[in-house]
Formats: structure tokens, sequence, C-alpha cells
């Protein structure tokens, strides 16, 4: 991963949250599972991580749940705002070993996906149920089953959306030595 300028992670972050606020908000996709969503947001929010680091990961993460949360009216979920964090630090943590500026084939199609495998698993199997139960004091039964289906549900809207915006922006960019001057 490139190290990036502090302005442009900061806006990255802005564009990043406000991204990931509308993809959450209006194409949110209903599961059977009442207040659980298919939500495609998180594989922007993977691409974003690969490019601009943890920090940037965890932030637009968490500002951009939080605007979700509050645009319904209900007040802010604190313990799934939280989740998407972790999950944003952990995409984020795993994205050091791709570089996304660099090239994006098999290699770190594989990385990539495992690293947000694991951090949907951390965040919806472990965090957003643990935290649902210590914070709001909601059954145990009921929260486990809404992260197994909102966390299997991220997985593979992360793998297909995360995954064709790294591809198609590793393709975009131009190769070294690909420029030829012209005569």
């Amino acid at each position: 991963m490139n190290k990036k300028s502090p302005v442009v992670t900061i806006v990255a972050i802005g564009i990043g949250a406000a991204l990931f606020f509308v993809l959450g908000r209006f194409v949110a996709i209903p599961s059977p599972v009442p207040n659980t969503t298919i939500s495609i947001q998180y594989g922007l929010l993977a691409f974003m991580a690969a490019l601009f680091g943890p920090v940037a990961g965890i932030l637009i993460a968490f500002i951009g749940h939080a605007l979700i949360d509050f645009s319904y009216g209900w007040g802010i979920w604190w313990s799934w705002v939280i989740a998407s964090g972790v999950a944003g630090l952990v995409m984020g943590l795993g994205a050091k070993k791709i570089n996304v500026e660099k090239s994006f084939g098999t290699k770190e199609i594989v990385t990539f996906n495992i690293t947000q495998v694991i951090a949907h698993l951390i965040a919806w199997g472990i965090v957003a149920p643990v935290l649902d139960i210590l914070i709001y004091s909601e059954p145990a039964n009921k929260v486990f089953l809404q992260g197994l289906v909102g966390g299997l549900a991220n997985i593979v809207t992360t793998a297909i959306v995360g995954t064709l915006l790294c591809v198609a922006y590793a393709a975009a960019k131009p190769k070294a030595g690909s420029l030829k001057k012209e005569n």
C-alpha cells in the first residue's frame, strides 16, 4: 500500500463515509431477519480500506454507519456502528499485504477476500452480538441470528462489489513503461 498524504486520506474518509451512507441507506435490500439488510456498502468499504488503510477504514465505516442509523430516526445502534468500524479496521490492516495501486491479480484477490471474510466474522459474529447483549440486553439467539445473516450477506456482497472495484481500479492505473513518446 502506498503512503497517502494526510489530506488525501481525510478527503477519502469524507467521500467514503458519504458513499457508505448513501449505499447503506438507499440501496439496502431487506432480509428475512428483522432489522437486518443485505448491504453493498461493505464492498466499497473494503476497497477504500485497501486504498487508504486501517484508519480510513474504521472512520469511513463508523461515520457512515452512524449516519445511516441516525437518518432512520431510531437512534444510533452503537453496537453495530462499532462492529462496522472493526470491520473497516481489519480490512485496512489486511490490505497492507496487497497493493491495489500496483496490481490486483489472483493472489491479491484471494488475500483481499480472506481478509474481508475474517473482518466480517469478527464484526458480525462476535462484536455486534456481544455488544448488543452487553449494551442493550438483547436476547442472544436474536442477535447472533442477525449477526450471522448480516455477516454472510456482507461477505458475499463484499466479495462481489469489493473485488470488482479493486480489479477495475488496478486495471485503470497506467502501468510503468506503458506510455511511449510519439515522434
